[in-house]
């Protein structure tokens, strides 16, 4: 359940007189900005009996331990990075101690380095944004760092005292409290409550069918993979103009035409094949920047059986504007609601059944970026590719995010189950190329920069990093 990325930077202000990167200034920018994002000081405890996690602070915090350091062998390529930042991707975080960490890679060609940013998805979603990698982030070059502010953590509770606190808490609690905060006596007297208790049928029929068995789709193992690709945004924005729909609906027919040529060219049968998307939709409200989970799904079919890029893009838009009208992303909130009350014992016994059921077959979310550069300390950052995770069989997670006008793809898979993840980066440039080229009379595609395909990956390294 890791998430995060590989952002990559022009050196900057951040360039030492040997030619490699101040890495401790970015330690102490770090530690400065620790008061914004609290939970990062924070390793989990379990009440005892019910097993519920709470947040408590960790006395033994150790910013060394969570921001790293590394180097490639000068110059070092793009796909060395790519391998490097698999292999950190790939490791689990350490659930005695706050649950992220922040890799700074130097000796990138061109006087570049990088960042791999890991933290599970407890902690941040892709809406809210609070993370270190956001809250290091400025609109101008300044590199003035602020004294860190003091931190005193609080001693931590026993168990009894854990089970104590919450046993008060509940009681305490007024009866609506108690109750799911989708099934308040509030929002039962609202008037569309009845649309959304059909939202949450409609949502529950769509998750109790199973997806289709496909090379994507099989037991997952422990390494991964990582791959990206840079696509100029004004050339997607141009498709939508030209075809209809909105940019989710671009990438979408896009992710649909990559897997008809990826699954044609492992020698499955299309013919039938319901290949399914978890798509996130962000639930929150326009000024809600809370730390936390308020993310919900939708799961729609894709049309990999239309070689009409035209025609494939309009079902595409057809199909998600009948999510829209079915209100499913209500539905998954209501339940995700109903599952946060009712305690952890249900929220396993809730993810081992979609487990089993695997209602989809990918997870495409895009996280839209501001559009002019952002600095951390003078260096402006260049590119930023997310990751998402992979659940059990599924075998890859695409992930986007905009920034200053390139739309960011990162490519998250199963280390044995996707060899050629190369090939499938390329499927889909290749299918965007063939939208943008439907979408004319329009100029070609902006040419990508040098190496921003798919390339092979190296063996996953054993030993500790």
């Amino acid at each position: 359940m890791n998430v995060g990325g590989t952002s990559v930077f022009a050196g900057g202000a951040l360039t030492t007189r040997e030619g490699g990167i101040d890495v401790a200034r970015i330690k102490r920018y770090v530690a400065s900005q620790l008061h914004v994002i609290p939970r990062y000081r924070q390793r989990l405890a379990y009440i005892p009996v019910e097993g519920q996690p709470v947040w408590i602070d960790d006395e033994h915090f150790n910013l060394d331990y969570h921001v790293r350091h590394l180097a490639l062998p000068r110059p070092g390529d793009e796909q060395q990075l790519k391998w490097l930042s698999a292999d950190i991707l790939s490791r689990p975080l350490d659930r005695q101690r706050p649950l992220w960490e922040l890799w700074i890679i130097e000796g990138l060609e061109g006087g570049r380095f990088a960042t791999v940013t890991k933290a599970h998805h407890c902690m941040v979603d892709g809406v809210s944004g609070v993370d270190v990698a956001t809250v290091t982030m400025r609109t101008t070059p300044d590199a003035t760092i602020e004294p860190p502010r003091p931190w005193k953590p609080r001693p931590a509770p026993s168990g009894v005292e854990l089970l104590r606190d919450e046993v008060l808490r509940r009681a305490r609690l007024p009866l609506p409290a108690r109750l799911p905060p989708a099934v308040t006596p509030a929002n039962v007297l609202r008037s569309d409550f009845g649309a959304r208790l059909a939202a949450v049928w409609r949502t529950l029929r769509a998750g109790l069918r199973a997806a289709a068995n496909t090379p994507l789709n099989q037991p997952t193992g422990a390494y991964r993979r990582f791959d990206w690709l840079n696509l100029d945004l004004a050339d997607v924005k141009e498709v939508k103009k030209q075809l209809g729909g909105t940019i989710n609906d671009v990438v979408l027919a896009t992710v649909a035409g990559g897997v008809q040529r990826f699954l044609r060219r492992r020698r499955v049968s299309l013919s039938g094949l319901d290949f399914r998307v978890a798509a996130p939709v962000n639930m929150r409200a326009p000024d809600d920047r809370t730390l936390g989970n308020r993310v919900s799904v939708w799961l729609t079919a894709l049309p990999i059986q239309e070689r009409d890029p035209r025609r494939r893009l309009a079902k595409v838009c057809a199909a998600t504007t009948k999510l829209k009208q079915s209100q499913q992303a209500l539905g998954a909130d209501m339940l995700m609601q109903i599952a946060d009350w009712t305690g952890p014992a249900m929220v396993r016994l809730g993810a081992r059944l979609a487990t089993r059921l695997s209602p989809y077959n990918l997870l495409v979310t895009n996280i839209p970026g501001p559009q002019f550069p952002l600095y951390m300390l003078g260096a402006q950052l260049l590119e930023g590719y997310p990751l998402v995770p992979l659940f059990e069989h599924q075998a890859l997670g695409i992930a986007l995010f905009s920034y200053a006008g390139r739309l960011c793809w990162g490519f998250n898979a199963d280390w044995a189950l996707l060899p050629d993840l190369h090939q499938f980066v390329e499927d889909v440039d290749a299918a965007f190329a063939e939208l943008h080229l439907a979408a004319g009379p329009v100029a070609p595609p902006a040419p990508r920069r040098a190496g921003s395909r798919g390339a092979k990956a190296a063996p996953p390294s054993r030993t500790n990093t």
